[in-house]
Formats: structure tokens, C-alpha cells, sequence
């Protein structure tokens, strides 16, 4: 028997790669993806999974409750990516971060729990732990978020914890490290400082580069919700992390020397509020289940790189560039 999916914020960066990674690894699946196409939602890309006969795309808004209440009935699991991710936007004008990512995931959980589906999946991020001087931080770590788009997550989190404890729903909570890869949208920092260089220019570097992320490549993370739909356990938090922290000076110097620039085409900029120094999570959770991330950073940093070099088609237009 098929399984029905329906996945939100499919048109972006992870959900897109999700739904990738689910036609491909399951034959029958049924996927429908709901997006509202926001900025980051790209219409190119939902056009290319609509290839496939098992993918249905909704424009919609997962705070739409009558929508959501007609689309919910009939799936097995609801894969939640939507989400407003971005912090420097979150600083701008927060009420959209608190609309989509708190209230939008509350009317989707309860919609589901009603609906009886089996499970749902909130997609969180390791920035619900604010910034990690050193070590690495459990599922039981303190929340302690430095912007409104990771407060936001935050109360997410705790409300898609509160239906397994008040109603006994099965909801599993991921949080993950920094993702690159193919479809990311050329504001986040690999997909911007390669279009940047790829069409002559420059990047910014914030403050003086020591910043510290956990890269993990995008199919690592899709592998790693996937196997959690049968293998992870209802009422769990489980991170996702590749243990390839790299400080963003040292990020940025490898994407220069793959592209054949040195520093001079680094423009150093203030850092940004809610900045946070480092993130790094304890991933023996999931780890202990069987996933680890198959890609090592090198090999794919050069692989979507070389993404970014030959689908100007999908990421100029995005830029206000030419296809």
C-alpha cells in the first residue's frame, strides 16, 4: 500500500529535496506539497517535481485553516518544512516569522492530530540552542534562541511537544545543522557568495569570519527524516548534525579557491544582530539508529558548486538576473 505524504514548504530548499528523496527511494509514495511560494517557495522547482505523476502541488498558506483542514484527511504523515528561515528578516519584521512558524504549525498539528494521521514531523533547527562556546548540545539542552526566527522555532517545538503530551499524538521533532546543496535560495551563504562570484562579484563576510557552522549536505538530511518516518520514536527530539563545523572564514576561502579567487573578493561587513558564534549538536541519538551522513563536506561542497555553475537558469531569475 502507498503512503500518502504531505509535505509543507515543499518548494523550497529542504522540502523540495525531501520530496526528491522520497519519489526516488519509494516507488509508490503519493506526495502532496503544500507551499505558498513566498520568495524562498520557487515556482522553477515545484515545475520540476511536477514531472512526476505522484507529486501534487497546493499554493497555500499552512495558517489556512480551511485549506488545511481539506488537504489533511487521507495522508499517512505530514512532513513539516515551511517555515519563515531567515534570520536578518526576522530581525526586520518578525510578525511574519510568529504567523507562519508558530500559529501556521499549531492549525497543521491539530489538523492532523483530528484527522488521524500517523504521524507528524516538525523540522526544526539547531538555532532553537542559541550559540554552543564549546562541547556539543543534547535534545535536552536548554532552548535558548538569539533571534525571532529561532524564538520562533523555538515555541514551535514546544507546541508540537505539547500535542504528544496533552492529546498522546505522535509528533517527532528534528533539529538540524546548517544544510547545502542544490534549489537553496541565493540569500543563505554557499548559493550566495557562488552567484555573487559566478557573476563577477564579491562577498560579505560578517564580522571577522569566526563564526562556526555544522555543514551538512542536504541529501544527508533528507536520508535522515526519512528513515525517522518508520525508525524514529513518537514524543522523541532527534538532531541531525555532520560533525564538520568549519568557521565561515574558512568556508569562504574554500568556495574562493574552487571558483579560482583569492581573499581580495572578500568585503567584510558588520556582523548581523542575533549573530550567533557556534552551533553544534549531539547527533548519538539518530546515530544510534543506523544514519550517519554519507557525503563528506569536500566532495559535495565542489558537487553543488558545480550545481550553482551550470543552473544559472534557476538561480539568476531568483537574483533579478537573466536566464
Amino acid at each position: 500500500m502507498s503512503r500518502r505524504y504531505l509535505v509543507t514548504g515543499g518548494a523550497g530548499f529542504i522540502g523540495s529535496n525531501f520530496i526528491r528523496y522520497v519519489l526516488d527511494h519509494e516507488p509508490d509514495a503519493l506526495v502532496t506539497n503544500l507551499d505558498l511560494l513566498t520568495y524562498a517557495g520557487v515556482e522553477a522547482t515545484v515545475d520540476e517535481l511536477d514531472v512526476s505523476e505522484r507529486h501534487t502541488f497546493v499554493r497555500g498558506d499552512i495558517g489556512d485553516q480551511a485549506l488545511v483542514e481539506s488537504l489533511v484527511p487521507g495522508h499517512d504523515v505530514v512532513v513539516n518544512f515551511a517555515a519563515e528561515s531567515h534570520v536578518d528578516r526576522s530581525i526586520d519584521g518578525p510578525s511574519v516569522f510568529l504567523e507562519t512558524n508558530v500559529v501556521g504549525t499549531g492549525v497543521l498539528i491539530d489538523a492532523a492530530r483530528r484527522h488521524d494521521v500517523g504521524l507528524f514531523l516538525q523540522v526544526s533547527t539547531d538555532e532553537v540552542y542559541g550559540s554552543i562556546a564549546e562541547g556539543f548540545a543534547l535534545e535536552d539542552a536548554p532552548l535558548e534562541p538569539s533571534s525571532p526566527y529561532s524564538a520562533s522555532k523555538a515555541a514551535a517545538d514546544l507546541l508540537v511537544r505539547s500535542y504528544g503530551i496533552t492529546f498522546g499524538y505522535n509528533a517527532i521533532i528534528t533539529r538540524c545543522t546548517n544544510n547545502y546543496g542544490p534549489y537553496q535560495f541565493p540569500e543563505k551563504v554557499i548559493p550566495l557568495f557562488v552567484s555573487n562570484l559566478l557573476e563577477g562579484g564579491t562577498v560579505p563576510l560578517y564580522g571577522n569570519g569566526l563564526n562556526e557552522r555544522d555543514w551538512l549536505y542536504v541529501e544527508d538530511h533528507c536520508s535522515a527524516i526519512h528513515m525517522l518516518v518508520d525508525a524514529g520514536t513518537p514524543g522523541e527530539i532527534y538532531n541531525i548534525g555532520a560533525n564538520a563545523q568549519l568557521p565561515n572564514i574558512d568556508l569562504t576561502m574554500a568556495i574562493l579557491g574552487a571558483l579560482g579567487y583569492d581573499e581580495s573578493k572578500i568585503v567584510e561587513v558588520a556582523d548581523r544582530l542575533g549573530h550567533d558564534l557556534r552551533y553544534a549538536v549531539d547527533s548519538t541519538k539518530i546515530r544510534a539508529l543506523g544514519w550517519a551522513p554519507a557525503h563528506p563536506f569536500e566532495e559535495r561542497l565542489d558537487d553543488t558548486i558545480q550545481w550553482y555553475r551550470d543552473r544559472q537558469d534557476w538561480w539568476g531569475p531568483l537574483k533579478g538576473g537573466s536566464s
